[in-house]
């Protein structure tokens, strides 16, 4: 298990509400490359993958996903998720706080399952495949949360920012299919024992991804990110290459076009202040960037999102 981290490393987004913190999430691509960016938080995410060709990164380990599959995502694991084909159907991922399950009293369920894993001394199995005799029960417990939610395999629109309810029938529905999915897991010991390891090169990753998420509107140096964890450059690109297999500013840039995205489809501001807004001093130097990554200029990307049902795509980060 890695050690816990500092608040500032913590995602910022909420999944779901205060109140009943839980959110399904939908991922769908077209293409091949980049589904799911490199990102963390602390709530559990459970993964539904029916179908396609995926790549899996958690912790900086791959797996690689070929057919239906289910895979747990432990709270403050470093995760993305990359498609390796084209025309890939996607996935579903349901994302929850655990103190959602939790019971005031204190039965062996809460003392010796929940609480354990709030308190991050007791992990999800990695993953569940269909030989498994836990897979099709499991399946079918996160099926039927997704259809608390609203949702099914065959709903057609992708989840925009995340699907949530505030339906007090739909929450316990959904609590229930969770502890069912829990008692399934128990039932055939798939939790283990957190161990008490220290992964630096994961924490090392989480410290510069906090770094661009907190400085993207200033201008970054290449020293200033080698910086935070004590590296020299060279071997800092080094080594950053390898963990998330794009070089910094490669990642930087994409960190500050996707919040362009976001201020484009969600602000009236012109294009030369998202310009300003995203780290970019210079326009030129911004619409190269925004047409390399996109395919199109801001106002032709703003114009189609006008003009167009919301959700083609859709992202956990």
């Amino acid at each position: 298990m890695h050690r816990p981290h500092p608040t500032a490393l913590k995602e910022i987004c909420l999944h779901g509400t205060k109140s009943f913190p839980c959110a399904i999430y939908q991922t769908r691509s077209l293409g091949k490359g980049t589904l799911v960016k490199h990102h963390w938080h602390d709530e559990i995410e459970i993964l539904y993958f029916f179908g396609g060709d995926f790549r899996l990164e958690i912790n900086m380990e791959q797996f690689f996903v070929h057919s239906e599959a289910l895979f747990f995502i432990n709270p403050g694991e470093l995760h993305s998720i990359f498609t390796e084909s084209y025309g890939n159907p996607g996935e579903y991922a349901i994302v929850f706080s655990p103190g959602i399950l939790s019971f005031d009293s204190c039965d062996a369920a809460q003392t010796e399952l929940i609480q354990p894993i709030q308190g991050g001394k007791l992990l999800f199995p990695r993953c569940l495949k269909p030989a498994h005799p836990g897979f099709i029960p499991v399946r079918d417990a996160f099926l039927e949360s997704m259809r608390s939610f609203g949702y099914s395999l065959d709903s057609g629109s992708p989840l925009e920012k995340g699907a949530i309810t505030d339906d007090l029938t739909n929450q316990l529905y959904i609590k229930s299919s969770l502890l069912r999915l829990l008692a399934i897991l128990s039932e055939h010991r798939l939790f283990t024992p957190a161990e008490k390891n220290y992964d630096k090169h994961v924490e090392d990753v989480k410290t510069i991804l906090t770094y661009v998420k907190e400085n993207y509107k200033e201008k970054i140096y290449l020293k200033d990110l080698a910086g935070q964890i004590n590296m020299n450059e060279q071997y800092f690109c080094r080594f950053f290459k390898k963990s998330i297999g794009r070089t910094p500013m490669e990642y930087v840039n994409e960190y500050r076009i996707k919040q362009s995205l976001r201020l484009l489809e969600e602000t009236d501001l012109p294009v030369t202040e998202v310009c300003m807004e995203c780290g970019y001093g210079n326009l030129g130097n911004f619409l190269r960037e925004f047409r390399k990554q996109t395919g199109t200029t801001p106002l032709k990307y703003r114009k189609k999102r006008e003009g167009t049902s919301r959700g083609t795509f859709s992202t956990q980060q």
